[in-house]
């Protein structure tokens, strides 16, 4: 087989190893495992796992909502069972633009993300609102999938949607981890760190959360809405003096954390409030599941398979260095059999550049240019995708390189090297034609990563 053929074949089985990862985050699916009904009352499995245990109730109504990435077929599925007696009016949908699709049984509201705008701040009153109604006997089921922190926005007054949109855009581009975001967010927010818990009480209170956090800590997940939050006004202080961006936030969020540390604005629930008696939660689904799909159907293509890593984390430039590294010293010491190294995680960037990318793109951007500076030989391809379907903002999932893929840059007129300095990842990987184009996948399991090496 010819260079070319090798390295379309290789292309072709990393896009693919990507969509089985994909497909093991099928939100559909996922509910559907985790609910089932005699047709009068609903059962709800704790875990993902078969045999788990379940919380049943004699619920006389069920409201249901839905927020995040998935929230659309997330709500299908859980509408497909829940009997039609026990669901009293329209549920509610929150989702981002590009994966809102009519929904029999909702209130359908597409909103802004990564950046919050007016139309999830509009779907964050209406939920509240439909879950104030809830009475004790009854409950509220919430699906919640990455994402739904952006998506449903609900700033603590005198806070703006503008002004909280200004913050959580400084964060996003120092670099901050999510978890650090997701704290910030907590304590400006009415609905996160437990504060939708707060809204549904003394009703019953079960979620079903698709999981887009390394470690799967649930009050990072949409900044854990339904959930004990442990951190304080003061980490949030912390972290954003840390960052060095305190004197850039706008000063009514200075005046909510500085009156939250004070004592004058309650805390978010911690661990132990009475507020969560009557609040479960089940994980259906994980990138750590993903992952595992992608490390079988990497062995159905007798692929000696390695897992990088569980939780690839840290800048996506130096992640891609190590990873080239890594690959070149396996390469030198020759290969019996084709490799597949497997990561799952979710990188970061430091935005210090005015192009236009994502951190997938970005680490595929940088890997090309790194395994150029170590001579990676051999035939290889890298894959770095979102599984939402969507890097940055962009319309690519992430990058899928080759050892042309720099030529072809340069062929084009591209400087990859400026490109990647200016975090310009976008337009350099749109030069060579190698975006991972998937569109939205209805999922959102944070990041999978599929490097595949021949002799």
């Amino acid at each position: 087989m010819s260079r070319p053929a090798i390295q379309k074949a290789l292309r072709e089985q990393a896009a693919g190893l990507f969509q089985a990862g994909i497909d093991a985050a099928d939100p559909y699916l996922a509910v559907q495992r985790s609910l089932s009904s005699d047709g009068l009352r609903l059962e709800i499995a704790l875990s993902p796992d078969d045999n788990a245990p379940k919380r049943t109730g004699h619920w006389p109504k069920i409201h249901l909502i839905a927020f995040g990435k998935a929230a659309c077929n997330m709500a299908k599925a859980a509408r497909d069972i829940i009997p039609e007696s026990l669901l009293p009016g329209d549920g509610i949908i929150v989702t981002n633009y590009e994966n809102a699709a009519q929904a029999t049984g909702f209130k359908v509201i597409g909103a802004g993300h990564p950046i919050p705008d007016e139309a999830g701040l509009q779907g964050a009153r209406l939920i509240a609102e439909k879950m104030s109604h809830a009475q004790p006997d009854e409950l509220v089921l919430a699906l919640i999938s990455g994402g739904g922190s952006a998506l449903l926005p609900y700033p603590r007054p005198p806070i703006t949607l503008e002004e909280k949109a200004q913050t959580t855009s400084l964060l996003l581009a120092c670099g901050a981890t999510i978890n650090q975001v997701n704290c910030v967010r907590k304590h400006l927010s009415m609905i996160k760190g437990g504060g939708l818990a707060r809204f549904a009480a003394p009703a019953n209170l079960h979620a079903l959360i698709l999981s887009d956090v390394l470690g799967d800590d649930l009050s990072a997940i949409a900044s854990g809405p339904t959930v004990p939050d442990d951190t304080r006004f003061d980490d949030a202080i912390a972290i954003l003096r840390k960052k060095d961006i305190w004197e850039s936030i706008p000063n009514s969020v200075k005046y909510v954390l500085q009156q939250g540390s004070a004592g004058n604005i309650p805390e978010t629930p911690k661990t132990g409030d009475e507020l969560f008696n009557n609040a479960d939660h089940t994980l259906i689904g994980s990138n750590p599941i993903s992952l595992k799909a992608v490390v079988k159907a990497a062995s159905l293509l007798d692929y000696d398979v390695r897992v990088y890593s569980e939780h690839l984390s840290g800048e996506a430039k130096d992640e891609a260095f190590k990873l080239v590294s890594y690959a070149k010293s396996l390469l030198d010491n020759g290969l019996n059999k084709p490799i597949a190294l497997l990561a799952g995680g979710e990188t970061t960037v430091t935005l210090t550049g005015q192009g236009l990318g994502g951190r997938n793109q970005e680490m595929g951007l940088a890997f090309a240019l790194a395994a150029e500076r170590l001579a990676l030989r051999g035939n290889w391809v890298f894959l770095s995708g979102g599984t939402d379907g969507r890097d940055g903002p962009t319309d690519a999932a992430g990058a899928l390189i080759d050892p042309q893929s720099l030529a072809r840059m340069r062929a084009a007129g591209t400087d990859p090297g400026a490109r990647l300095q200016d975090n310009d990842s976008y337009r350099a990987l749109q030069a060579s034609n190698d975006l991972l184009i998937t569109g939205a996948t209805g999922t959102n399991v944070a990041d999978l990563q599929v490097l595949l090496l021949r002799p």
